[in-house]
């Protein structure tokens, strides 16, 4: 069985899969390919139609939007990704990120570079201890998990959680307190993250109208998809101070921000180009895992994450 491996996959993995499959790095034969392992490359319609062999399409991430999930189903291509594997380096960020605006590091370290302190500790530079606030959740899955478990266990934070699809029970046994709706949950909470994927349903889904419910002064992170937060609104959030500072590891037109947004023109929001799973633990877990995985759906065995069902 031939197999098509992105080249920034974790190298051991691919070493490993060469020992059971032949390897290629290219689409000269798709014809050929019973899976595709890919890291950021879109999996476009065309692209799969030409492969009528394809059994398997494997995501080395969690999120599948660059995949056109909905001809690999037509086509009873399975679809798995890696669900667990990248989520302690993405909670561990953005916790990072809520400290970092807590205490406005971000800033401090460009006023310190320019040499234009003139005392310490500035009035203008008095941050916030994250200890005992309210933590807001959007979505409730691994990664949000882990998030809600540092900010209780770490910082004694009282968590509220939003996810339509969980009940008051499920969220309760996930660490959470359920909140019904994400307005609700933006004028309780001193810190708001969130963890959904980019569908239909969540695209855009704090627009304007939502984000006018963020509680004055709270703290917002996205390290999900661009595409579900409104990057209009969340600049005037930030300029009117209803906001006290944001971060974005991901952005709307794709997950690098450009040099002229509007946004990075504020000093109370950070940018991050989608470094929440990018660290050697979790790249080393991703890559072993979806290899491992695409060979046991290829073998007819199970312990794989499918995303789709025909």
């Amino acid at each position: 069985m031939t197999v098509f491996l992105d080249k920034n996959i974790y190298a051991p993995a691919g070493d490993y899969l060469a020992e059971h499959a032949e390897v290629v790095t290219d689409f000269e034969h798709p014809e050929k390919l019973a899976a595709i392992i890919c890291r950021a490359r879109p999996i476009t319609r065309e692209l799969i139609e030409q492969c009528p062999n394809l059994k398997v399409i494997a995501r080395h991430s969690v999120g599948v939007d660059s995949v056109d999930v909905e001809c690999a189903t037509q086509r009873r291509i399975a679809v798995i990704n890696a669900p667990t594997s990248n989520a302690d380096s993405v909670a561990e960020l953005v916790v990072a990120l809520f400290l970092m605006l807590s205490r406005m590091l971000y800033e401090a370290n460009v006023k310190s570079r320019e040499s234009s302190f003139e005392k310490k500790a500035p009035a203008n530079f008095r941050g916030l201890e994250m200890n005992g606030k309210v933590f807001g959740q959007i979505g409730m899955g691994n990664i949000a998990q882990r998030v809600a478990r540092i900010m209780h266990n770490g910082f004694g934070c009282k968590v509220l959680g939003h996810d339509p699809f969980i009940s008051a029970e499920d969220a309760a046994a996930r660490g959470f307190e359920k909140v019904d709706s994400i307005e609700q949950l933006l004028e309780m909470s001193d810190y708001v993250n969130v963890n959904v994927p980019l569908i239909p349903g969540t695209k855009n889904m704090l627009g304007r109208e939502v984000m006018a419910h963020f509680k004055q002064g709270a703290i917002f992170v996205n390290a999900a998809r661009g595409g579900v937060a409104n990057e209009d609104a969340l600049y005037d959030c930030l300029v009117s101070g209803q906001l006290r500072g944001a971060a974005c590891d991901t952005f709307a037109d794709g997950e690098l921000v450009s040099p002229d947004h509007k946004l990075l023109t504020l000093r109370n929001f950070s940018a991050t180009p989608h470094l929440g799973g990018n660290t050697e633990e979790a790249l080393q877990k991703t890559g072993m895992q979806i290899v491992k995985d695409t060979l046991a759906y290829l073998n007819g065995e199970g312990g794989y994450h499918q995303v789709n069902k025909f």
